[in-house]
């Protein structure tokens, strides 16, 4: 197939740890035009996609088949304290690009996540009614809606506990415990209150590639196999990295932390893959095998 009959896709906010793996998942068989605010990657141009106009003219001159809207602000304690750039970025923003994919008549990509329940349930389906707890929650589940109710195709992907990229990227849980023992301790101090469930950035993509291949528009919960909480991911990381007898995972309960990590957080985040069981189209691996394969992959040599 040569390259002018590829098709086309708009990558917004493909600068972070979800963006890297999009780019390696699709750039093989779509031709792609990934932005962002910060262009950290050769392959990435600049990007502010809460200037509607700005975003609506690239994306325009682009003409691309489908419009990815990848970017957010993550850090919970960042969107209470920063909360109008927290809706600005995390759900104005959102609502341009609905407008833009609308105008286009092509079907757009959202990611959401599994943070805007409120942890009241052991599991949550891609049915179950969420109930965001803080501004991070509430800001990516008005995008949710918006989406949902005004985009003419799409796709909404929720995500778990996110990890890829490695330590240029990753600025979630496993880059923060890898860091801490690149830093020498021999102490995880690791809360036993939070459940959720992995999320490898790569497992995601694909399986965002697959449903729009199919054209299965809609809303997924789409995160790795197996549930599990904070405290069993950093034991099997512990374990992956062959660190059992050097390394304590001492349990704390979510008030170690509350200082550093003050924004209200579900007790439990843990998504179950419903919908892409009942539709036989879940290719999500199990998060152990993902950890230790992103692990292997993304840190070789980073603890030397």
């Amino acid at each position: 197939m040569s390259n002018n009959t590829r098709q086309r896709i708009y990558i917004a906010g493909c600068g972070g740890m979800l963006g890297e793996a999009f780019h390696k998942v699709f750039s093989a068989e779509y031709e792609l035009r990934c932005t962002d605010i910060d262009v950290n990657a050769e392959w990435l141009s600049m990007l502010d996609f809460r200037d509607r106009d700005a975003y609506l003219r690239d994306v325009g001159d682009f003409a691309p088949d489908y419009l990815f809207h990848l970017g957010a602000h993550t850090s919970l304690e960042y969107c209470e304290t920063h909360q109008d750039d927290a809706y600005s970025t995390n759900t104005l923003a959102v609502e341009n690009a609905v407008q833009i994919g609308n105008r286009l008549d092509i079907p757009m990509l959202y990611i959401s996540t599994a943070g805007i329940f409120d942890g009241e349930q052991e599991t949550y389906d891609d049915w179950d009614q969420p109930k965001p707890l803080g501004v991070y929650a509430r800001s990516k589940y008005l995008g949710e809606r918006f989406v949902v109710e005004n985009a003419r195709r799409y796709l909404v992907c929720r995500a778990g506990w996110m990890m890829g990229a490695g330590p240029a990227k990753d600025k979630k849980f496993v880059e923060k415990l890898m860091k801490q023992l690149k830093d020498g301790a021999t102490e995880l101090f690791v809360v036993n209150d939070k459940l959720g469930t992995p999320t490898y950035t790569h497992d995601f993509a694909r399986n965002v590639k697959l449903l729009l291949q199919k054209e299965f528009w809609g809303l997924y919960n789409m995160v790795c196999g197996g549930a599990t909480g904070r405290l069993e991911v950093a034991n099997e990381l512990v374990r992956i990295l062959g660190l059992q007898d050097t390394v304590n995972v001492v349990p704390v309960d979510s008030g170690h932390w509350k200082e550093i990590y003050f924004a209200a957080r579900p007790p439990s985040e843990r998504l179950v893959n419903r919908k892409l069981d009942l539709r036989g189209v879940n290719i999500m691996r199990d998060w152990r095998i993902c950890l230790e394969e992103y692990i292997r992959e993304y840190y070789k040599g980073y603890l030397k």
